[in-house]
């Protein structure tokens, strides 16, 4: 038989408790209500939920729309040669404002002379200027704050970690630009055109035409 290896052997040790733990667990167990009264006191920071959103779709949004341009989306628009309020217009089927706020303009400004045509565009009188009471000049807070508050608006960019913050926002739609034309994200047709039943998508009234032209249906009335 082999011999058994010696292993070094290691001292025992007590596991000593504080006072103060035994003092705590003491009260935990003698007065539980205790506990709950603490919790009780604290602040509860709800948020609360606008009323615009109390059917299915955001009864805020409606025509002329307020659409807040991000930096990036005014840039993408020159490059893909596009007119911004008639691109919207031609998006939507309803007039729209585009809407400026002061950090968007701050950061257009610094971004310097590459930028030059933006910061020309975003100063047409056209665009509506948005006042910032807040510190700092980062638009993308700035934006998602805004939007947060005031579920009245839509929100025109091309920025990805931007439009995944604002997806996160109930009721509130995305514009972006797709195929050299703007396009509109979240914005159910009971908004569009002024309510329900004043608005006819694009297909659905190609297949009416379709039908007054085989005869099918009497003439109707699109305006």
């Amino acid at each position: 038989m082999g011999r058994a290896k010696k292993r070094r052997k290691f001292a025992v040790t007590k596991k000593i408790v504080s006072s103060k733990t035994l003092k705590k667990y003491k009260e935990e167990i003698l007065n539980p209500k205790k506990k709950d009264l603490e919790k009780e006191k604290l602040p509860r920071n709800v948020p609360s939920v606008s009323s615009a959103l109390f059917f299915k779709y955001n009864t805020a949004l409606g025509p002329p729309y307020m659409v807040i341009v991000d930096t990036n989306f005014i840039n993408f628009s020159i490059q893909n040669k596009l007119d911004l309020e008639k691109g919207m217009m031609d998006c939507l089927y309803a007039k729209c404002t585009p809407c400026i706020t002061d950090c968007v303009m701050a950061e257009l400004e610094k971004l310097g002379q590459k930028y030059r045509v933006a910061l020309r565009i975003a100063k047409d009188p056209r665009f509506e200027r948005l006042p910032c009471t807040h510190k700092g000049t980062y638009a993308d807070d700035c934006i998602v704050d805004r939007v947060t508050q005031h579920k009245c608006y839509i929100v025109a960019t091309c920025d990805r970690d931007l439009k995944r913050r604002i997806r996160k926002i109930p009721g509130v739609p995305i514009m972006y630009i797709t195929r050299h034309k703007y396009s509109i994200e979240r914005l159910p047709e009971a908004t569009i055109g002024g309510g329900e039943g004043h608005f006819i998508s694009k297909n659905l009234k190609k297949s009416f035409i379709q039908r007054e032209q085989n005869h099918l249906l009497p003439p109707a009335d699109f305006t």
